[in-house]
């Protein structure tokens, strides 16, 4: 095994306020989406913790059952301070874990991958170990789901709108690995969530998605058509 193998990595998750998250789950009931944003939340901190190169997850939220669900699986929590934005609440995390724990590399990763495996998540971190920044794109192929930047790096997230774009233009490395279907698959509607239980989903979104009660939910279709009639 290369020396890369041997770096040892903080993951820092931003989280919203429930009520403000997955606004974009169309035709849930309020409760409903909320328990599917905790449970992927959940799912996705669970995955990090249990691979092999993550030696700490910071979860940046300010949700009081974020905070409850991600400290029982031992992640640390803070609160979201800069409360100016998703790459603020990174780099506050960021600063975090290198106050506590100097000489790790930081990854950023999003909270809505209820698909992701720990074995996943250590095959990006391995080959994130072989360059100074790196990135793994989403399905989609315009977004972000993983950003990292090796011990002393600087760690510069740039998620949003095009951030694929953006982070290869920062210079960052896109890691185009094969077989990590579950870390490109962030869930922003119910046909992602679909996708994700192609995959294969983390057993609370799968309880949540169980759940979701009967007529709560339309397609994406219906609510589109709802929207232009």
């Amino acid at each position: 095994m290369g020396s890369e193998t041997r770096v040892a990595w903080s993951v820092v998750i931003p989280v919203k306020l429930l009520a403000q998250a997955k606004s974009r789950l169309g035709g849930l009931a309020a409760a409903d989406r909320q328990a599917v944003a905790l449970a992927m939340a959940a799912d996705t901190v669970e995955a990090a913790l249990a691979c092999q190169a993550v030696a700490d997850v910071v979860v940046v939220s300010d949700d009081t059952a974020i905070r409850t669900e991600a400290e029982a699986l031992g992640a640390e929590v803070i609160g979201d301070v800069p409360k100016a934005g998703l790459n603020e609440a990174l780099s506050a995390g960021a600063d975090h874990a290198a106050a506590h724990w100097p000489g790790r590399g930081i990854a950023a990763l999003t909270a809505d991958l209820p698909a992701l495996s720990s074995t996943e998540l250590e095959a990006a971190l391995t080959a994130a170990s072989a360059v100074t920044q790196a990135f793994v794109a989403d399905a989609a192929g315009s977004g972000t789901t993983l950003y990292t930047a090796m011990p002393g790096a600087a760690f510069v997230p740039r998620f949003g709108p095009q951030s694929r774009m953006r982070h290869r233009r920062a210079g960052a490395v896109e890691l185009n690995l094969q077989g990590i279907p579950g870390l490109r698959c962030d869930v922003d509607t119910m046909a992602d969530l679909q996708s994700a239980a192609l995959i294969g989903l983390g057993s609370r979104t799968r309880s949540a998605r169980e759940s979701i009660r009967p007529g709560s939910a339309r397609s994406d279709r219906d609510q589109a058509g709802s929207q232009s009639a």
